[in-house]
């Protein structure tokens, strides 16, 4: 899994580097889409198919089932590294995310997440104040 924050700038062209760090988890490709909270999600090609499977099983008679597919599944953009380890990020990503300048790429399991610089700061500056549930502090230490 991926883990760690890089800061880069996107560039004139929308590309961004995805870190070496990161580069074997998508060295087979991977998709782009919105993600939650203003940030973009970044998963593997085998960690797409199974949202796909997920997402094509939810009820089309349901409309919150509707709308989140809508959301997830339509800004959806597939991407390759380039020689210098670039990805483009289509336009109305980049507009979605804010991502038009300098951006922080973060792993997270199964995914890398790219943040708008400023928005990053601030949902850490969020958790300082306002610190997880102790119920799920105790799960994830023990």
């Amino acid at each position: 899994m991926p883990f760690g924050e890089y800061q880069y700038n996107v560039d004139d062209k929308g590309r961004v580097i995805v870190p070496p760090a990161f580069r074997d988890f998508v060295a087979d490709g991977m998709v782009v889409t919105r993600g939650f909270d203003n940030c973009l999600f970044v998963f593997p090609l085998t960690a797409w198919e199974r949202i796909e499977q997920h997402l094509t099983a939810l009820p089309l008679t349901d409309p919150e089932s509707r709308k989140f597919v809508r959301f997830f599944y339509s800004g959806a953009a597939k991407a390759k590294l380039d020689s210098a380890g670039r990805i483009m990020l289509p336009a109305p990503l980049r507009n979605y995310a804010s991502a038009e300048s300098s951006v922080v790429v973060v792993g997270a399991p199964n995914r890398l997440e790219i943040w708008n610089e400023a928005l990053w700061l601030q949902s850490l500056d969020d958790v300082q104040a306002n610190p997880p549930a102790p119920e799920l502090l105790r799960e994830l230490v023990g």
